[in-house]
């Protein structure tokens, strides 16, 4: 029996909600498959937590989500609580300590999907660097309520950091048999930061004769996805620039509330943290209502992370039969039924 340590950390809003049922399909695929098991670490850590203490997680928070083998996150944020409060003292921490620096996002049409893009054939991965870029948090506010009050945010890029995600991409297309990938860029406006991203990109194409690959600016991309999506099979990108076209991926598939988020530290040093990529929604917290089909795709990506390939499989594969069949699918992808309906619907089809 292969049992796996895991730390869950609902969150805020519909983080408890479909946290709540992504345990559920977890407790259920160990005892189908009767050689893994599970260990849970609920961590109450959410704006809640921080309203009640002033930080997100207490002082030895790091040390608590280290001893573990994946960690499993609902969704954080909450009225009252700015946003960049929740984001750096949770999620940022976690990604860039546990220097989980790939940011992994598939975007799959799967059958049954609400979506005008339905009848595309649309399969391909974004792969987001994840630990620096626009996202390290530098900068300086200065002259603050005066006429010539100013801010400068920063972008830390570098080399180690760039090439290594560029790496990470090319090998995930060499192996997963994709041979096409695109770099993201802006390097007509960005002179400094993408004309730097673009000159490694040219360096580490050199490895890899096999995949076909080009560099696009985010914008020319952004109108990509939506035109030939069909064409697309690995994307990479920056902080900034994944995060905003990954999010346009999911809403490709009829709903934000669907998809998956990895981030990943390929090592193996330190855990890796899975997630739907939807927010908290507070005001429908509670109501039964929420999606929770993205934290079933992030379930899945957590076990064949773990190495758990036929338990990985066999939740993907009920997900499309239960989206198929449309019988038991929430209101924001064309249904009615509840969260815990949907639920039910995916645990009888396992």
């Amino acid at each position: 029996m292969q049992k796996f340590r895991l730390n869950l950390i609902p969150g805020d809003g519909i983080g408890v909600d479909v946290i709540r049922e992504g345990r559920r399909v977890l407790d259920r695929i160990a005892a189908i498959s009767g050689g893994i098991s599970f260990q849970y670490n609920d961590l109450p850590w959410s704006c809640e937590y921080y309203l009640k203490n002033g930080k997100m997680m207490p002082d030895d928070g790091m040390t608590i989500l280290r001893d573990c083998d994946a960690i499993l996150l609902g969704a954080v944020g909450f009225p009252g609580v700015p946003d960049h409060i929740s984001l750096r003292q949770l999620l940022l921490p976690i990604r860039v300590e546990f220097d989980e620096y790939v940011n992994m996002r598939p975007v799959k049409m799967l059958p049954g999907l609400n979506s005008p893009l339905k009848n595309t054939a649309i399969d391909f991965v974004c792969i987001r660097e994840n630990s620096e870029g626009e996202y390290c948090g530098k900068g300086e506010w200065k002259n603050v309520g005066q006429p010539d009050e100013t801010v400068m945010q920063q972008s830390i890029f570098t080399r180690k950091g760039t090439e290594r995600i560029l790496r990470y991409a090319f090998e995930y297309a060499r192996k997963n048999g994709r041979d096409n990938l695109i770099s993201t860029t802006k390097s007509n406006a960005l002179n400094y930061s993408m004309v730097f991203w673009d000159n490694i990109f040219e360096e580490v194409r050199e490895d890899y004769p096999d995949i076909a690959s080009s560099k696009m600016h985010v914008d020319a991309l952004a109108g990509y996805f939506i035109m030939h999506p069909d064409r697309l099979q690995v994307v990479v990108a920056s902080n900034l620039f994944g995060d905003i076209l990954t999010d346009l991926g999911s809403a490709m598939l009829g709903s934000i509330g669907i998809s998956p988020s990895g981030n990943i530290n390929p090592e193996g040093k330190y855990p890796s943290m899975f997630e739907p990529i939807h927010g908290s929604a507070p005001d429908i917290a509670g109501k039964g209502i929420a999606n929770p089909m993205g934290t079933f795709w992030a379930i899945s990506m957590m076990l064949e992370h773990l190495g758990c390939i036929d338990e990985a499989n066999r939740i993907m594969t009920a997900l499309q039969q239960v989206l198929k069949e449309g019988k038991a699918i929430t209101r924001d992808i064309g249904g009615n039924a509840s969260t815990t309906e949907m639920t039910d619907a995916l645990l009888a089809a396992l």
